[in-house]
């Protein structure tokens, strides 16, 4: 093992995007405006893009670190996760109707729905195609057997949880606290636990070792959600005195969801007719509020993020044959990100 003093959370991020970039690159004159789009999207079309946080790539590099010491060999797979990724927030942006993605146009929006879907559809198959030059840099064609296997599987739970939350948008019923458990483990827990295990997997054969990291990964995705959940709704209002953004928006995340199972039925009736209002005022933003709250529903799903960050914490204390360096990282992202 290369053991690493010190771990370089910039450059792994420039590495990751210069590996994508090896990927989406014009491939003739015709098909030239499709790949645009890609470096557009993917906010590498100039030095000032928006480009994303890069979270999952990041987390499977550091867990190949964390075993294996430097991260260059897994640098495919962390393109094909990123790439996974913004495959599907280009069809979501599109589903969802949303205009604009980190503060510019999205795709759809930009070019029309048939050029977004084919762009989707083309970061779907370059991020397949990311994986083969793992097989250029010495991995067996067992583990990248492998490694192709976990991504399709990830896809398709992805495309399941984006099913349930398209069909339950639809209906005037608001899913249960346990679907919505089960979906946001499928839209969200599985592709981060997918990069975190392809990290590792690369990086041994130790299966005991690969199962803990799947577990942590797992955890994290679940508690990541659930601090999102907290934070799209007090976590704007307390930083910078906005009204909270998911209310708004009228996203049914876990509070809302537990409100309609906990609350009276007073206040379930009212929590719907301020939920079915088109632009509810401060006002009425601020009575949702009050209602999950005196529900218990911040204190619920709170709870439940830190429930889930402590459980990844666990998986990560339990492996012993780890370089340092990296697994501090880890967690130190599991702190930084999960405050609820």
């Amino acid at each position: 093992m290369t053991v690493t003093n010190d771990i370089d959370i910039a450059q792994m991020l420039a590495d990751t995007e210069a590996e994508i970039l090896r990927v989406v690159r014009d491939r003739e004159a015709a098909t030239s405006g499709v790949y645009e789009m890609i470096r557009y999207h993917l906010g590498l079309d100039g030095v000032d893009g928006p480009r994303g946080k890069r979270m999952r790539p990041l987390l499977g590099l550091l867990a190949y670190a964390s075993i294996a010491g430097d991260h260059a060999a897994a640098l495919p797979g962390a393109a094909a996760v990123e790439l996974g990724h913004n495959f599907s927030l280009v069809h979501d942006d599109i589903e969802d109707g949303d205009v604009e993605r980190r503060h510019r146009a999205t795709l759809w929006a930009l070019h029309g729905v048939p050029q977004a879907i084919n762009t989707g559809d083309l970061i779907f198959s370059l991020s397949r195609v990311a994986l083969h030059r793992l097989s250029d840099l010495g991995f067996s064609d067992a583990k990248v057997l492998r490694l192709m296997r976990l991504y399709d599987e990830t896809c398709v739970l992805l495309c399941e949880g984006q099913y349930i939350d398209i069909a339950t948008s639809a209906q005037d019923e608001p899913m249960t606290v346990d679907l919505y458990f089960d979906m946001i483990g499928r839209k969200t827990a599985a592709l981060i636990a997918a990069s975190i295990e392809a990290g590792a997997l690369l990086a041994t054969d130790d299966e005991e070792v690969i199962g803990r990291y799947r577990r942590f990964g797992w955890s994290l995705g679940l508690a990541f959600q659930l601090n999102d959940d907290v934070l799209g709704i007090w976590g704007e209002e307390h930083r910078t005195g906005k009204v909270p953004t998911d209310v708004v928006r009228h996203k049914k995340t876990l509070p809302v969801l537990y409100a309609f199972e906990h609350a009276s039925a007073a206040e379930r009736s009212r929590l719907a007719e301020l939920h079915a209002k088109a632009a509810p005022s401060e006002v009425e933003v601020a009575e949702v509020v009050a209602i999950l709250e005196r529900a218990g529903a911040d204190t619920f799903t709170r709870a439940q993020a830190r429930h889930y960050r402590d459980a990844a914490l666990a998986e990560l204390d339990g492996l012993a044959v780890v370089e340092p360096a990296a697994r501090g990282k880890l967690a130190g992202i599991i702190n930084s990100v999960i405050t609820a």
